[in-house]
């Protein structure tokens, strides 16, 4: 790996650093390069360049934020010795305690920021002062497919954010259980739930936010000074989406929520939505993992058919 590193970074040295690690999907390995430390994940499966590229590209439309720290992605690249490869920038990390709270605040500013771009670029339509650059999103969705976990999403444009979370993101799931497994219970509940998830969102007006995609505890740090987030895939969505992973497995806590909802306060169906939400990912679970997450995601849908 270290001369694939020289190659594919023009570097003069690479040497390992600290113990190799992974997740779920792909495995990593720090290393010192000309004096700088990064990270590399890599994974031989077929498909993980898109996996790599939607991560890549989801750190740095985080980064160009500036309201939550994450890694900045250096190269994606294929090669024989390890398929494909993501470089990043390297933290010294340690479990979330200290800014738990702090993230929930960072947390809240990164999902209002495409918001706050949207007011900028009304006040520049009636000022002759223009600002620089004002990046605001108008649809939901993402210019390339992400994948929350190995799976890539359907990241199309939408201008209607029921339809994108109802027919992109729950349907894909659906239909990958349907390939897999040919659950006919799935597939009659999915089909009265369906009829009910608008009035979830009966007078709310969702403005596409940037979410992370995956913000569950595992996916979040800290270093000296400051919470970290990683392993994300994003996309613009309703804020909500990003609280339903982080509220189903544990790892944060109150200090988390209680400094995200003083900027962005609960709005009416907020539980109802979460399940919702909590659908997707514990139907994302068991297309990646198997059928120990068909009972949650069973629950979920005779709750959301009964509405």
């Amino acid at each position: 790996m270290e001369a694939v590193l020289k190659k594919e970074l023009g570097c003069s040295s690479v040497k390992s650093y600290g113990a190799s690690g992974g997740g779920c999907i792909s495995a990593g390995q720090g290393y010192v390069v000309d004096g700088k430390a990064v990270f590399v994940k890599t994974n031989d499966k077929e498909g993980a360049r898109i996996m790599f590229d939607g991560e890549a590209a989801s750190l740095e439309v985080i980064l160009n934020t500036q309201t939550v720290k994450v890694p900045k992605p250096i190269k994606v690249f294929d090669c024989q010795e390890v398929g494909s490869a993501l470089v990043m920038e390297y933290f010294d990390m340690r479990a979330l305690r200290k800014f738990m709270g702090t993230l929930g605040t960072q947390m809240a500013r990164l999902h209002l920021y495409n918001s706050e771009q949207g007011k900028l670029l009304s006040k520049s339509d009636s000022s002759v002062h223009k600002p620089e650059t004002v990046n605001y999103v108008d649809q939901f969705g993402f210019h390339i497919p992400t994948c929350c976990g190995f799976i890539p999403q359907d990241n199309t444009w939408e201008k209607d954010w029921v339809a994108s979370i109802n027919m992109q993101k729950l349907q894909q799931q659906l239909d990958l259980i349907e390939q897999t497994y040919h659950d006919r219970e799935t597939q009659s509940l999915w089909s009265e739930a369906q009829l009910k998830i608008t009035k979830l969102f009966d007078g709310l007006n969702i403005v596409p936010a940037l979410l992370h995609g995956d913000l569950w505890s595992g996916n979040a740090a800290e270093i000296d000074d400051r919470p970290v987030i990683f392993d994300a895939a994003s996309f613009y969505g309703h804020n909500e989406f990003d609280l339903a992973i982080a509220m189903m497995f544990g790892g944060f806590g109150q200090d988390f929520f209680q400094s995200y909802h003083k900027l962005i306060p609960k709005a009416p169906g907020f539980d109802q939505r979460n399940q919702l939400y909590q659908l997707f990912h514990y139907l994302n679970h068991w297309n990646h993992f198997g059928t120990g997450y068909r009972s949650q995601s069973i629950a979920l849908l005779k709750k959301l058919a009964k509405l």
